[in-house]
């Protein structure tokens, strides 16, 4: 049997328990196809799932490769395949609920898959699908915002929050965001058009009457997200529990939480808008794959700014 190196774990605990090994290679069934992977991101649901915080909500078979995001080249076809071929540059999100791409090769749906942004090396691509697809999800088809209206994203420099602003900006949005002081210059960059830094000002003393909030702190930071929103505005939630369906009516507001759904067309925008140097994917540190324990240390402090790219090839 053809094997090859990934990291996995085999008990939920501490970024120690991941381990790089050897593992079957897995084999395309109809419909999917094989990528080498060049660069798979790391995400906070990966160290969330792995510290055993989604037991009960996702079960997950042990051991379990890690990792939803991929850039790589299309190895192999598996039947039925019409949309790839061998060679072809692609990226996508694969399917949360299988082994992920903190490998040398993933099988992946031919559908969970669009063309690699050209202008982006594999490592930016990869940081891309899925917190890409989960801000832009959140902002417009979740919250349905349109021109002029007014959003606040909590996290504005992190991986979703800094797709989120720029893809907000690219659709006339006012974007309020909140982010450590040493981020503020970063957000003004992006185009935010109200910086907050949350060590020293509380975001609901400036942002009033607001249509939409992005949040994914939970606890404190979404209890004191209600009061920011006007009345009918809307609080998506990118983390459980679900938002209090009684704290919404309490605020004449609405409320959502989303789990980010891989859809190949939002992927080849978010391609477009990368060739045409409209969204810029922001990495802060790359580890090569042996060293994923090092990047869930990281990834687990939540003051990254941008993304974590862990490179394959």
């Amino acid at each position: 049997m053809a094997t090859m190196k990934a990291i996995r774990f085999h008990t939920y605990g501490t970024p120690d328990v991941l381990v790089y090994e050897d593992v079957p290679k897995p084999e395309p069934a109809a419909g999917e196809v094989l990528v080498k992977v060049y660069a798979t991101s790391v995400n906070p649901i990966d160290w969330k799932i792995r510290a055993g915080h989604l037991r009960g909500f996702r079960e997950y078979p042990l051991p379990f490769i890690l990792g939803w995001d991929v850039s790589g080249v299309v190895e192999s076809l598996g039947p039925e395949v019409t949309q790839w071929k061998p060679g072809d540059e692609v990226y996508g999100r694969p399917d949360i609920g299988r082994n992920g791409a903190y490998a040398e090769y993933i099988a992946v749906k031919e559908t969970e898959l669009a063309r690699k942004p050209k202008r982006l090396d594999h490592v930016h691509a990869a940081a891309i699908p899925l917190a890409g697809l989960t801000a832009w999800q959140a902002l417009f088809d979740t919250a349905g915002l349109t021109a002029g209206q007014k959003v606040l994203i909590q996290a504005a420099a992190g991986g979703v929050g800094h797709l989120g602003v720029q893809f907000a900006k690219l659709k006339n949005l006012y974007v309020a965001g909140t982010a450590s002081g040493r981020n503020q210059e970063y957000l003004k960059q992006l185009g935010c058009d109200l910086p907050i830094n949350y060590e020293t000002t509380r975001f609901e003393e400036v942002a009033h009457e607001f249509d939409a909030v992005i949040e994914s702190m939970g606890g404190e930071v979404r209890n004191r997200s209600w009061k920011v929103l006007k009345k009918g505005g809307i609080l998506v939630a990118l983390i459980g529990p679900p938002p209090s369906e009684e704290d919404a009516k309490t605020h004449g507001v609405r409320s959502a939480i989303i789990w980010a759904q891989t859809k190949p067309e939002q992927l080849a925008e978010f391609a477009r808008l990368a060739d045409t140097g409209r969204i810029h994917p922001e990495i802060t540190a790359v580890f090569p794959l042996r060293d994923a324990a090092k990047a869930h240390q990281m990834s687990a402090t939540e003051h990254v700014r941008g993304k974590i790219v862990l490179q394959v090839v």
